[in-house]
């Protein structure tokens, strides 16, 4: 059996949203299945006031296991590193997170802004927040880049906005079985399984775009990636293999990714672009190329696909 105490900070719920909304395995089939017991939830715990606050009391001094720290939010350091703009169980919830983190088993960071801030992040970032330990793309964030769990790992970061139900889910099942230790974690610390290709591979338009065929939001037919600044290219996550919901992705019905799982997000790049000023592109050469992409070779690429017949298959076009 694995204890898991999940607190959430600066946060709009999705996160818990989507877990409660998990299928493979289901909430009940952690629990029953997997031995997962939740000591703690924001959402579905009946515990409230005092018995929250002994709860955590007894984490801390031992009396209580917790294997798993799951955080959702970002981390409010303010104002003035007072954390008091975020209070819980009679405390600033940093204090909380700083003492529990140091007696969990693993601490997992739950969304974009448990791993890198996320939105609160955003500058002037008044409410000054952050993640567990990054801040955007600058390792760090509160409990600091040195930080490791007891179980040996730094922070385990399941990025995205909210985080897809399977990531959450799966990772959950992983160090509950013991098996945490076969995960492999890129140098933002997220787990490889599910974010190591990107947003582009099983993408409906991938056709569109390797043809450098323009479309449009909303608009059937064409690659969002040239005409509304989609950053499928440069995002990893496999949000097109597993979907949403089972039946579709934001690329499917034909809305532009919007990098959700970067640590740019959501301002990848003020000049270029965010998900709050579209990226804008000249002519058929878009001013980023995906990532991995030698820029010259690409717009090479992108001037000699142009020209061909866009009814053209993928298998003629690679002739």
């Amino acid at each position: 059996m694995a204890n898991v105490l999940w607190l959430q900070g600066g946060a709009c719920s999705g996160n818990t949203m989507s877990f409660l909304n998990a299928e493979e395995p289901t909430v009940v089939e952690l629990i029953t299945d997997f031995g997962l017991n939740i000591l703690w939830h924001p959402t579905t715990g009946r515990e409230i006031g005092q018995q929250v606050q002994d709860l955590l009391n007894d984490i801390i001094s031992g009396k209580e296991q917790m294997d798993i720290l799951v955080y959702e939010g970002s981390l409010v350091e303010g104002p003035n590193g007072s954390g008091t703009m975020n209070y819980f169980a009679d405390r600033p919830m940093k204090d909380w997170v700083k003492e529990l983190s140091e007696v969990a088993g693993y601490v997992v960071a739950i969304g974009d802004c448990a791993t890198w801030g996320g939105i609160p992040a955003v500058p002037p970032n008044p409410s000054e927040s952050t993640g567990l330990q990054f801040h955007k793309k600058q390792k760090g964030g509160f409990l600091g880049e040195d930080f490791v769990s007891k179980g040996g790992l730094p922070v385990i970061n399941i990025p995205g906005c909210p985080a897809h139900p399977d990531w959450i889910t799966q990772i959950l099942v992983a160090i509950a079985v013991g098996r945490i230790g076969d995960v492999k974690i890129d140098d933002y610390q997220r787990p490889k399984t599910f974010f190591t290709n990107f947003v582009q591979d099983g993408c409906t338009n991938v056709t569109n775009f390797i043809q450098k065929t323009d479309g449009g939001f909303g608009r059937r037919g064409g690659c969002l990636f040239y005409e509304v600044g989609c950053r499928g290219p440069m995002t990893r996550a496999n949000c097109n293999n597993i979907l949403w919901n089972r039946q579709a992705s934001k690329t499917r019905v034909n809305h532009p990714c919007l990098g959700c799982t970067e640590p740019g997000f959501p301002h990848h790049d003020l000049k270029k672009g965010s998900v709050l000023k579209t990226m804008k592109h000249l002519g058929v050469l878009p001013k980023e190329v995906p990532t991995g992409r030698n820029k010259l070779a690409y717009y090479l690429e992108a001037g000699f696909q142009k020209v061909l017949p866009v009814n053209k298959s993928v298998t003629e076009t690679s002739k």
